[in-house]
C-alpha cells in the first residue's frame, strides 16, 4: 500500500517532501524540531582546537601541550589512521587498514591473510613496499593569502589564481621546513567547502615494516553481515613499525598502552582523518542527493553486486582467482553505506534540523550587512543549480559507474575504447595518439563469460530503466529485446567480447564502427561526454559557491564549529555510552564469550568460523575480556584505525566501524543514535599474550621497552 504524502516546507524555491505515516504514532511532531549545538558534529581541527571546550566539559587542562601531544602521536597511513604506541616507532591500527600490505609481504607458500603474523624476532619484522605513515608536525591557517589573490580577480579566472596561490603557498613552506628534505609533504586543505584554507605539513615515513596482524576470519569475524551492526565481536587489529636509517624510529611522542581500560561513562578521544562527509550542505543540495545521487548509487551497486554474488556462488575457484571477495566486499559496504545515508536523507526529523540550521543562518546573515550583500543569494543560487542537475537526473542514473573496472562489463570499456580508437583514427589524429588509444584498448582484460554476460545485463538494464525505450542509446543497446537477450547477442556477435577477438580483429584490421558493440558506443559515448561536460560545468561553479557559503558561515560561527570532514587530522570527543537497541539497551562493550557463542551457532564455513588457533579458547584467556566497545565520538570512513584515547593520552581502543543508526553521520551528528566501534585494548593485549605468545610486542607496548628477540621479553617476564 502507498503512502499518502505531504508537503511540509518550502524554502528558495526548495521543497521537501516526506511520508507521513508513522509520523503521528511516534509522536513526532515536526513543527517543534530545532538544530541542536552540535548537528555539524565534533569533528575538531587541530588549527582551531577546542581547548576551552574540552577543559570545561570534561574537567581538565586540555592546553597547547596536550593537544601537541596528541597531534603528534597520531598518524594517517593508506586509506585510514593510526598511532605509535612505543618510544621505538610502534604502530598500531587495524587489520583491515594493512589487509593490502599483508598480502604484499606474503612469501611462496604463506598464507598469512589466513594464519596471521606475528615476528618473533626484530629482524623478521617485513618491509611494506610502497607504503608509509604521514605525521602531521605543523599546520597553519593561509586563508588570507588564498582570499588575497583570490578577492582580487574576476569570478571566472578565481580558480586559476586560487591554484597559483596553494602553489605559493607550497613553495614556502616547503622551504621553511627543507631541514627534512624529501620526507616533506605539504597538503592544503579547504576547509567549510573553502571557506577557510589550512596548510598541513607532513612528516612522511617511507620505511614501515609489519610487526604484526590477526588473522582475517579475527580481524573481519562476523563478515559482511556484521558490517555496519553492533553488538560486534572482531579482534580487527595489526601493529606496524616505523624504521629510519635501518633501525626502529625513536620517538617522544607516543601514547600509553591504556591496560585498565574504559567504563560506562568515560570520556574517550579519537585521533584520525575522517573522510569527506556533507554536513554543511544546504537543504536543496540534500534534496539533490536523497532524490538522485544516492538512489542512483544504490541501484547500481545492488545490481552490480548481485552480478558478483552470484557468479561467486556458482564458480567459487574462479571468483577466488579473480579476488571476487574483496571485490565483493568493497562493493557491499559502500552499497550498506549509501542505503544508510538514503535513509538519513529520507527522515523527516533529520532533515528538518537541516532546514533549521539553515534558516538560522540566512536570517543572521541578512542581519549584517556586509555578509547579505556578498553572500545573501548563495541560498538560492546553489537551488538552482540543483535544479539544473535533476535536467541530468536521468543520464546520471543511466551512466552511473560507467566504465568501472571492477563492476563494468570488459565489453562495454571496450566498446567505448575502440569507438574513441576508431574516431581518432578517422579525424586524422597523430600515431603517437593512435598508440596510446590503443594501448588503452588492448589493457582491458576479460571477464569469465558468465560474470560478463551478468554485468554487461545489469548495464543495458539501466539504459531501458533510465533512458526509455524510445531513447536513442536504449534503441541500440537493446534493439527491442530483454536486456539478458540484448547482451548474449552482443557477446556472440562483437569481437570485442574477449582480449583474442580484439587482437585478432585488429591484426586482420576488422576491427570498425560496423561492430554490434561499437555501433551502441558510438551513441553512448558522445552523450556521455556531453553530460560529464554539462555536470562538470555546474559541480565548478556550485564548489565557487560552496566556497562563498564557507566564509559566510565562519564569518558567523568562527571555529566554534568545526568544517566537513576532509580526510584531514581530526580530534573528537565522546562518551562510552549505551544505546537504545531492539527493545533494549546495547552493551558498551563485548566479550569474547560472543565469540564463541557466535561459533557454536553457526559453525565452520560460515561469516562467524574461527580460524584454527582460536577453535578452542587459548589456555589462559579470559572469555570476560572486553573485546569491542563503542563511544559517541563523531567518527566516520577514514577513522579506521584511529587511537580512542583518554585524558591522560593513553590509547585505551582502536576506532573500526559504525553502527548502521551512525551512517546519517555524513549529514548530522546524531549522538543519541549513532556509535563508532572499537577494538579493546584489553583484548589486544589478551590475544597477543594467550593466543599468539607476542611477548616482544606486548613488552613493547605496556612497557615501552624494545626487545629484539622474542626470548629477552620471555626472560624480562619471569
Amino acid at each position: 500500500m502507498r503512502r499518502p504524502w505531504v508537503v511540509l516546507f518550502a524554502l528558495a524555491g526548495s521543497t521537501l517532501v516526506y511520508p507521513n505515516a508513522g509520523l503521528a504514532q511516534a509522536g513526532v511532531d515536526l513543527d517543534t524540531i530545532r538544530a541542536g549545538r552540535f548537528d555539524n558534529g565534533k569533528m575538531w581541527t587541530f588549527e582551531y582546537a577546542p581547548k576551552a571546550y574540552f577543559s570545561e566539559t570534561y574537567g581538565f587542562v586540555a592546553d597547547d601541550a596536550w593537544f601537541e601531544r596528541a597531534r603528534l602521536s597520531a598518524l594517517r597511513i593508506p586509506g585510514c589512521s593510526s598511532s605509535f604506541v612505543s618510544p621505538h616507532g610502534l604502530m598500531v591500527t587495524n587489520h583491515h587498514c594493512v589487509r593490502g600490505a599483508v598480502s604484499r609481504v606474503m612469501r611462496e607458500g604463506e598464507t598469512l591473510l589466513d594464519s596471521g603474523f606475528v615476528a618473533t624476532t626484530l629482524d623478521e619484522e617485513r618491509p611494506i613496499p610502497g607504503y608509509y605513515a604521514d605525521q602531521l608536525i605543523a599546520v597553519e591557517d593561509v586563508s588570507d593569502e588564498v582570499f588575497a589573490a583570490v578577492d582580487r580577480v574576476p569570478e571566472a579566472e578565481r580558480a586559476e589564481a586560487r591554484v597559483d596561490a596553494l602553489r605559493t603557498i607550497e613553495l614556502r613552506l616547503r622551504a621553511q621546513h627543507a631541514g627534512l628534505g624529501s620526507q616533506i609533504r605539504v597538503q592544503i586543505i579547504g576547509l567549510y567547502n573553502g571557506g577557510r584554507y589550512s596548510a598541513y605539513v607532513f612528516r612522511r615515513f617511507s620505511d614501515i615494516r609489519l610487526v604484526a596482524a590477526a588473522e582475517l576470519q579475527m580481524g573481519f569475524f562476523g563478515g559482511d553481515p556484521d558490517n555496519f551492526t553492533y553488538p560486534r565481536y572482531a579482534l580487527d587489529f595489526a601493529f606496524l613499525r616505523v624504521y629510519e636509517d635501518g633501525e626502529p624510529y625513536r620517538t617522544s611522542h607516543y601514547f600509553g598502552w591504556g591496560t585498565e581500560g574504559v567504563e560506562e561513562g568515560d570520556v574517550v578521544f579519537v585521533i584520525g582523518n575522517p573522510g569527506p562527509t556533507n554536513r554543511l550542505a544546504t537543504v536543496a543540495q540534500l534534496e539533490f542527493q536523497r532524490d538522485v545521487l544516492v538512489p542512483a548509487a544504490v541501484g547500481f551497486l545492488g545490481s552490480r553486486l548481485t552480478a558478483l554474488r552470484d557468479f561467486q556462488r556458482a564458480f567459487p575457484a574462479e571468483a577466488e582467482a579473480l579476488d571476487l571477495r574483496n571485490r565483493s566486499f568493497s562493493l557491499s559496504n559502500s552499497l550498506k553505506a549509501n542505503t544508510g545515508r538514503l535513509a538519513a536523507l529520507r527522515d523527516p526529523t533529520i532533515m528538518v534540523r537541516r532546514l533549521d540550521a539553515e534558516r538560522t543562518l540566512r536570517e543572521t546573515i541578512a542581519t549584517r550587512p556586509d555578509l547579505q550583500s556578498r553572500f545573501g543569494a548563495v541560498f538560492d543560487r546553489l537551488a538552482t543549480i540543483q535544479r539544473q542537475k535533476r535536467e541530468w537526473a536521468r543520464d546520471l542514473r543511466a551512466f552511473y559507474g560507467f566504465g568501472s573496472s571492477s563492476a563494468s562489463a570488459a565489453l562495454e570499456r571496450r566498446a567505448a575504447a575502440a569507438f574513441e580508437y576508431l574516431e581518432a583514427r578517422r579525424m586524422g589524429a597523430t600515431l603517437d595518439t593512435l598508440v596510446a588509444l590503443r594501448a588503452e584498448l588492448e589493457r582491458i582484460p576479460d571477464f569469465p563469460r558468465e560474470l560478463e554476460h551478468a554485468l554487461l545485463t545489469a548495464r543495458l538494464a539501466d539504459y531501458g530503466r533510465y533512458l526509455g525505450a524510445d531513447d536513442p542509446i536504449t534503441r541500440a543497446a537493446l534493439g527491442g529485446q530483454a536486456p539478458s537477450d540484448a547482451a548474449t547477442a552482443l557477446l556472440e556477435r562483437s569481437v570485442l567480447r574477449d582480449q583474442a577477438g580484439l587482437a585478432s580483429a585488429i591484426a586482420e584490421d576488422r576491427l570498425t564502427m560496423q561492430d554490434p558493440a561499437v555501433r551502441v558506443a558510438a551513441q553512448v559515448v558522445p552523450r556521455y561526454a556531453q553530460y560529464q561536460a554539462a555536470i562538470g560545468g555546474l559541480l565548478t561553479a556550485e564548489r565557487e559557491l560552496a566556497e562563498d557559503l564557507g566564509r559566510a558561515r565562519f564569518a558567523v560561527y568562527g571555529g566554534t564549529a568545526p568544517p566537513d570532514a576532509s580526510s584531514s587530522p581530526r580530534i573528537t570527543d565522546g562518551v562510552v555510552l549505551p544505546y537504545e537497541y531492539n527493545g533494549t539497551l546495547a552493551p558498551v562493550y563485548t566479550t569474547f564469550f560472543g565469540v564463541y557463542n557466535l561459533f557454536h551457532a553457526f559453525g565452520p564455513g560460515t561469516d562467524w568460523d574461527l580460524p584454527y588457533r582460536w577453535r578452542t579458547p587459548p589456555a589462559g584467556l579470559d572469555l570476560g575480556t572486553p573485546l569491542n566497545f563503542i563511544s559517541t565520538a563523531d567518527t566516520y570512513g577514514g577513522n579506521s584505525g584511529s587511537p580512542a584515547v583518554t585524558k591522560d593520552l593513553a590509547i585505551v581502543g582502536v576506532n573500526f566501524d559504525r553502527n548502521i543508526q551512525g551512517l546519517s553521520r555524513d549529514f548530522i551528528y546524531l549522538p543519541e543514535r549513532g556509535r563508532n566501534i572499537m577494538v579493546d585494548v584489553r583484548a589486544i593485549q589478551a590475544a597477543l599474550d594467550h593466543a599468539y605468545d607476542a611477548d616482544r610486542i606486548l613488552m613493547e607496548a605496556t612497557t615501552g621497552t624494545l626487545y629484539r628477540t622474542e626470548a629477552e621479553a620471555d626472560a624480562a617476564r619471569r
